[in-house]
């Protein structure tokens, strides 16, 4: 499982994807999530604006990311 760690509250679904390199930049966002609909804690979501919070699991494809605070 990989980390992804942030050093706010939340990130959003299309944030993350740009952290986690998926993307290469928010504008792709939205066409990417219109092809692909990521797992969050286990339920199909593809909301761009989706709030991720620390403890929270986003799965896409075979891959499986935690969301972590930064230290």
């Amino acid at each position: 499982m990989n980390k992804i760690a942030i050093n706010t509250p939340y990130i959003t679904l299309g944030q993350f994807l740009k952290l986690a390199n998926i993307i290469s930049n928010g504008g792709e966002a939205k066409f990417y999530l219109s092809q692909v609909t990521p797992l969050v804690d286990g339920e199909p979501d593809n909301r761009r604006g989706r709030k991720l919070y620390p403890n929270m699991k986003v799965t896409i494809g075979k891959d499986e990311y935690l969301i972590v605070e930064s230290k």
